[in-house]
């Protein structure tokens, strides 16, 4: 990074921290008005958005990308009201900051309270999703943090015009105009200069694929909450209604394929492998699904192509599944915890013992019981829109929104006490 742009980072990052003191004192009904008029920006700037993000859509067909990544990085109206609404159920949700955790009344006298408060300056880092840069902005400001953004090179346009909004409609709401930031600079070393601003930002989210997540732990200084990619499996037990099996798998991984929480894993109880492969493949393969099999799965699709050790390790976030017959659930399970991400695994039985165990050896931030992986999502959850899905064992574990952006401070109330 040129001395230039690291001077340029000093002070957005510094412009921040200040802001963050100004976003620690204000009232919910402050937040919450801002961002309903941050909302009603995005829609009334929808027309220019979706220009800048054409920019950035064309320019991406253009260098090959990925029909996935260019699925994430569109936008259009629908996409940008779909984001507004994001920012107005997160004003309907309870304000974290000074929510008291714990607190007791000690022998002596001494009041306790341990109270939730902003972490100060939080920094994604995040690839070609512009739509993180609004749930991002929203899920801080309404936890009382600044946020500095570090998009992708490949959504420049589409992240620029979104932050020139919510800027813009923030201040005129009165929120401080460093709120919400773009890190500046679109190189590596930009973003290596965030990783190592330790001091001046206070906590460091990645948010994209395993490469991204990866650099950033490893090479960052600052607290990192690691978000995982997800490898999401779907196991259909002995006893499982084969009828609800075809359409939770199918709805696991069809219903969008390139987000995290897609099933790209189908294991199969071998006690029912004769009955519901033949219900299962055909329905795959009518949703436009490759699947990758086992030398069982091959036996029963002369379509499928063999499955390998890449297969079982791959979030595909694409029309492919990985698809296998195990012998039993503990099987499964061994499977799922060699081969997963510890994102979100879910398990299609009528018995309450098999759904009990699963439950407890599955070692993910998300279990699913009869339900589709799909459910794994802050809205879903109603936390409304999500910073990321978290498959570390910090504080954070799964979908992250408002709480996971706070940290807590106790507060110590006595009468001229002394300790003796």
């Amino acid at each position: 990074m040129s001395e230039g742009t690291a001077q340029q980072f000093a002070e957005v990052a510094h412009r921040a921290r200040e802001a963050a003191v100004d976003l620690a004192q204000m009232s919910r009904a402050q937040k919450d008005a801002a961002l309903h008029a941050l909302a009603d920006a995005l829609v009334a700037g929808s027309a220019d958005i979706v220009a800048a993000n054409a920019t950035d859509v064309e320019r991406a067909r253009a260098d090959g990308t990925s029909a996935s990544v260019v699925d994430r990085l569109g936008l259009d109206g629908d996409r940008i009201a779909a984001m507004a609404d994001g920012l107005r159920q997160v004003a309907t949700l309870p304000d974290p900051v000074g929510e008291v955790v714990r607190g007791s009344t000690l022998a002596n006298g001494l009041e306790l309270r341990q109270v939730r408060v902003p972490m100060g300056v939080v920094g994604i880092i995040y690839e070609a999703r512009p739509n993180v840069t609004v749930d991002a902005a929203g899920l801080c400001i309404k936890s009382g943090n600044a946020v500095l953004l570090r998009g992708s090179s490949s959504a420049r346009a589409s992240n620029a015009a979104l932050v020139d909004v919510l800027s813009t409609a923030g201040v005129a709401a009165g929120l401080p105009a460093a709120a919400v930031q773009l890190v500046p600079g679109i190189d590596h070393e930009s973003a290596k200069h965030l990783m190592r601003a330790r001091g001046l930002v206070d906590v460091l989210i990645p948010r994209g694929g395993a490469g991204l997540i990866r650099s950033v732990v490893e090479e960052s200084t600052v607290p990192v909450i690691e978000t995982g990619v997800g490898n999401c499996h779907v196991y259909v037990d002995a006893d499982a209604d084969l009828d609800m099996a075809v359409t939770l798998t199918v709805n696991s991984k069809v219903q969008r394929c390139s987000v995290c929480n897609a099933a790209e894993t189908l294991l199969v109880h071998r006690a029912v492998a004769e009955a519901f492969l033949p219900k299962v493949l055909p329905a795959l393969h009518d949703a436009g699904v490759t699947v990758h099999g086992d030398q069982t799965v091959l036996a029963y699709d002369d379509t499928a192509v063999p499955a390998t050790d890449e297969d079982w390790a791959q979030e595909y976030l694409s029309l492919d599944l990985a698809v296998g017959v195990v012998d039993s659930l503990d099987d499964a399970v061994a499977h799922i915890r060699r081969w997963g991400s510890q994102h979100t695994e879910s398990i299609i039985t009528r018995s309450q013992s098999a759904a009990r165990r699963f439950v407890a050896t599955v070692d993910s931030a998300a279990v699913m019981v009869n339900a589709s992986t799909r459910f794994t999502d802050g809205e879903q959850f109603g936390f409304g829109a999500e910073i990321g899905i978290s498959t570390q064992k910090l504080h954070a574990r799964g979908p992250m929104a408002l709480p996971e952006l706070t940290t807590t401070k106790w507060v110590v109330t006595g009468d001229g006490h002394i300790r003796e």
